[in-house]
């Protein structure tokens, strides 16, 4: 099967990967409630379109952080793509660049950050955590800048151990990332999940706060962006100690059950930070409306995580290339049909929610 859209890319993956890389890759934490309903809750938000507008031509470039793109979608900092294909971040790199798409470089990559840079010539932005040895965070952010890297993205929802039951059941153990060959560890007592990399277990702060992300802000020259804020308490935070952006994240469900969608929680998060930083979203996004559904409701751009992984699974580069392509296609094909010729035209009011039986009392 040549698959024609997202859905279609996971079903051809999940026949070529190992049933333990593609449990990793799909899975999520303990009873994988907020994974089965995130799309039930993209669904319910329905589009309402508009007629009779001038849609000859269509234009979705945008900036993030002051750089320009070709269009609003980015790549996840997902750990390990070798989980997916041989070429791992290599891959995507240059599928990214092809495409026009900043990426997101993991630092539980397969290959290094600067292995990553060398790899193509597009927009990157490396993705490390707050260690318990402030000099190891610097160490990153200097790395990354010196490889021209153009912002550190802090992911600040795993300082707790998840609990990943299909790779309980599996067994899985992740591969240790090169980033970290020749870190010397201490023997912290906490612990991480064993499908965590090895390297990882004992470094990431668990006691971490807002006054340690000051201290980082000031440290670095780079544009700071917070990755895993889900309410507008936080999003207000972020925003007072330096973050230039936040990603509205629940890392795909991954490390805490039976929370919101990040797209419930966009609009009040947007509310909070008042064009005080760039806001961004990840977490379920499958098809060209759910893009523009993020961005009506006030996301200047999203992220894609799993998709890659099945782009990268069913043809590498160029499997990456077309998951692009075809949510791009989308795009602006729904774009379009609701009357929208650029991304500045995408507000709220091109949006419903609930039921038909909720619409119709609250319009009568």
């Amino acid at each position: 099967m040549d698959p024609i859209n997202i859905f279609e890319y996971e079903r051809c993956a999940q026949e070529k990967l190992p049933r333990e890389q593609y449990d990793f890759i799909v899975g999520g934490a303990t009873d994988e409630i907020t994974i089965r309903r995130t799309r039930e809750i993209w669904d319910s938000i329905l589009l309402r379109p508009r007629m009779l507008e001038d849609v000859s031509k269509i234009d979705i470039t945008t900036t993030v952080l002051g750089m320009q793109m070709r269009t609003p979608i980015m790549i996840d900092p997902a750990g390990d793509h070798a989980r997916a294909h041989f070429l791992a971040e290599s891959a995507t790199a240059k599928a990214a660049a092809a495409e026009g798409l900043l990426m997101f470089v993991s630092s539980a990559a397969r290959l290094t950050l600067e292995q990553i840079a060398e790899a193509a010539s597009g927009p990157k932005v490396f993705q490390q955590y707050l260690y318990r040895d402030p000099e190891l965070s610097l160490e990153f952010a200097n790395r990354a800048t010196e490889a021209g890297y153009s912002a550190i993205c802090i992911t600040v929802d795993s300082k707790v151990k998840p609990k990943r039951e299909r790779n309980i059941r599996n067994k899985y153990v992740s591969v240790s990332p090169p980033n970290y060959d020749g870190i010397k560890l201490k023997p912290y007592s906490w612990n991480f999940s064993p499908d965590a990399p090895a390297g990882l277990n004992d470094i990431r702060d668990p006691g971490a706060t807002w006054e340690h992300l000051d201290w980082f802000v000031k440290s670095t020259p780079l544009p700071v962006v917070l990755k895993g804020i889900m309410t507008a308490e936080d999003a207000i935070l972020a925003v007072q100690h330096g973050a230039s952006g936040i990603i509205v994240s629940n890392h795909g469900g991954r490390q805490l059950d039976t929370t919101y969608s990040t797209i419930e929680v966009l609009p009040e998060i947007v509310d909070a930070v008042n064009d005080g930083c760039e806001v961004y979203i990840d977490g379920g996004i499958r098809r060209g409306s759910d893009v523009v559904k993020a961005l009506a409701l006030g996301a200047r751009a999203v992220l894609i995580g799993r998709p890659v992984f099945w782009g990268l699974a069913v043809n590498g580069e160029e499997g990456v290339r077309d998951v692009v392509r075809i949510l791009v296609e989308e795009l602006e094909m729904t774009m379009a049909m609701c009357g929208k010729s650029k991304l500045a035209d995408l507000k709220r009011d091109m949006l419903g929610w609930g039921s038909p039986l909720e619409r119709i009392l609250d319009n009568p």
